[in-house]
């Protein structure tokens, strides 16, 4: 059998050298040197194995079935199936194992013993592909169907709900047969699942309704009885580390989980109303991965400024939007430009949504007197170069962000404004000079989030001409163009939008609107300016919405349900 590294060198193009330096680095760490050479990203993890396929003799899947037939999972641990990579498959036309690892042969043949599957054929494909299929499988067989726990929910032991839960435990492997227990396991992992990014629990008179939102938008998940309500809160509050006396104050906690490979950091907050406890889960994938700036959305003449904008030595850089409308994700995706070994980045920050690598990370706690003021003020004498806070909620986190930014420092912040513009009115509000504003203030991007089409029921249509007038497009300029939207399947759980995709609208503070500051803080007036002039050349939110619904990527019913 070749060696690995002959292969990648005669087919795939890898210099004999870089083999060489990835063998030697392997006598240190240990790794493997396919591995090694995709984290140097010197081949692909395609080509990877595509070349261990070549050296094994073993047929390649890039693909595998979205919801395989969980017949296995009684007989088989979930931990040793994703410990060794490998999945069992079974289809009406064919029966295989399929393997991210080829080497693990040992693994293989104990899982073809236990299946009674021994001479079955054996695929390569990518891990990726196998962890999906191994969280699908397990997820669906393990998940009890929803009226079965809710039939299950009855008279039982008060006690059972105390039973801890450890703090990572993986819930696919949690078997508890205390039905509130399950009914907890169940919304979570549908949760995740359906990347859904809050929970809500809202009681009412005769029952309680469980909900997630879903790219924004809410949907129904259960009903559970009324009678469980106070079990399912008291559940929640004990794996947040909650008081479950304390009923009549709002509280807030945390709770660290893990379903199949993904660890989810969980905000829990209750609030208390007229028929008990109200709680809110948010849900942080610890284990997502930054999205670059490239894949947000915006167009290029935008991104190639704002790129512009986020290397300028000192200034403020504000990211404005309502609450869920991803400005943290945009400017943690501007950090990860700018995370270089010779720049010291620190952040001030409530919560902390994603863990970088490089960047110093300080969490707000206001129980103890760190505020983002507080915070802020202590991150100045670390020698920052690159500031981040979270949000800018007070006269006295403004002024030491405007101070910072005058003293030669980039800081890069959020409010909470419906536009660009509106920035501008809201930091003088808050009792700013507005020669500080212009001064230090060197852009501000507005942006909001909206639902793309599902690529799986996408179709065209022509609109007619009255609809048209009245969403305030010309008829005749629009001419032949068609528009798109999805028909609902079930990759988007009939809806018609799968994903989000982001509008943006960036306003450049150039010496004209700077003068304009020092005059009004009208937002109307500067945002007038801004559009009328060819140096900041802005486009409003609605332009930007417009644009990716002829590019085909959204609708105008989304694009007019967020502008």
């Amino acid at each position: 059998m070749k060696h690995l590294g002959e292969i990648l060198v005669e087919q795939f193009g890898v210099e004999p050298g870089d083999i060489e330096d990835a063998l030697s680095l392997q006598e240190d760490n240990g790794r493997r040197l396919g591995e090694m050479l995709v984290g140097q990203r010197k081949i692909s993890e395609e080509d990877l194995l595509r070349a261990r396929s070549i050296q094994s003799g073993m047929e390649l899947r890039t693909r595998l079935p979205a919801e395989p037939d969980p017949f296995f999972i009684d007989r088989v641990a979930i931990g040793f199936l994703k410990k060794y990579m490998m999945i069992p498959v079974a289809t009406p036309d064919e029966c295989f194992i399929a393997m991210a690892e080829p080497h693990y042969f040992q693994q293989l043949d104990d899982l073809t013993r236990t299946l009674q599957w021994e001479g079955i054929k054996t695929v390569l494909a990518p891990q990726e592909e196998i962890f999906v299929a191994i969280n699908s499988a397990y997820d669906s067989g393990s998940r009890d169907a929803a009226d079965q726990v809710l039939q299950d929910i009855d008279e039982e032991d008060p006690e059972s709900i105390l039973s801890e839960i450890e703090e990572t435990a993986d819930l696919l492997d949690d078997t508890s047969d205390a039905p509130v227990i399950k009914l907890v396991n169940l919304v979570l992992s549908q949760a995740v699942r359906d990347n859904a990014s809050d929970i809500h629990i809202e009681p009412y008179k005769d029952r309680v309704k469980i909900r997630k939102r879903v790219d924004g938008i809410l949907y129904d998940m259960y009903s559970p009885p009324k009678h469980v309500q106070s079990r399912l809160i008291s559940r929640i509050k004990i794996m947040a580390r909650m008081d479950i006396a304390e009923k009549r104050l709002p509280q807030d906690g945390r709770i660290e989980i893990r379903i199949a490979d993904k660890n989810i950091d969980l905000r829990v907050s209750t609030l208390p109303t007229a028929f008990g406890e109200r709680v809110v889960m948010r849900l942080l994938d610890k284990s997502a991965v930054l999205l670059d700036l490239e894949s947000l959305g915006m167009t290029k003449t935008d991104l190639a400024r704002f790129r512009q904008l986020i290397k300028a030595p000192y200034g403020i850089i504000l990211v404005t939007g309502p609450t869920g409308s991803g400005k943290t994700t945009t400017l943690y995706s501007a950090l990860s430009i700018l995370n270089q070994p010779g720049i010291n980045i620190i952040t001030v920050e409530d919560p902390i949504e994603y863990q970088i690598n490089g960047i110093s990370q300080m969490q707000v706690n206001t129980k103890i007197g760190l505020t983002f003021a507080n915070g802020l003020r202590t991150i100045v004498r670390q020698d920052p170069d690159i500031i981040l806070v979270g949000e800018i909620r007070d006269l006295e986190t403004a002024e030491i962000a405007i101070q910072s930014a005058l003293t030669g420092h980039l800081v890069f912040s959020t409010l909470h404004t419906n536009d660009s513009a509106s920035a501008v009115t809201r930091l003088i509000d808050m009792g700013l000079e507005p020669f500080l504003v212009s001064s230090s203030v060197n852009a501000i991007l507005a942006q909001r989030l909206v639902r793309k089409i599902c690529p799986h029921c996408r179709d065209s249509y022509k609109p007619d001409q009255e609809y048209l007038a009245r969403v305030g497009l010309s008829p005749i300029k629009f001419g032949d163009r068609v528009l798109y939207h999805g028909h609902g399947c079930p990759e988007c759980m009939g809806t018609g939008y799968k994903g989000r995709i982001a509008l943006f609208e960036l306003m450049v503070l150039n010496d004209t609107l700077k003068s304009l500051i020092l005059t009004t803080s009208d937002a109307g007036q500067l945002k007038r300016q801004a559009l009328a002039s060819l140096a900041s050349g802005m486009r409003t939110l609605r332009q930007d919405g417009l644009r990716k619904v002829l590019a085909g990527l959204t609708t105008l019913e989304e694009v007019f349900r967020v502008t």
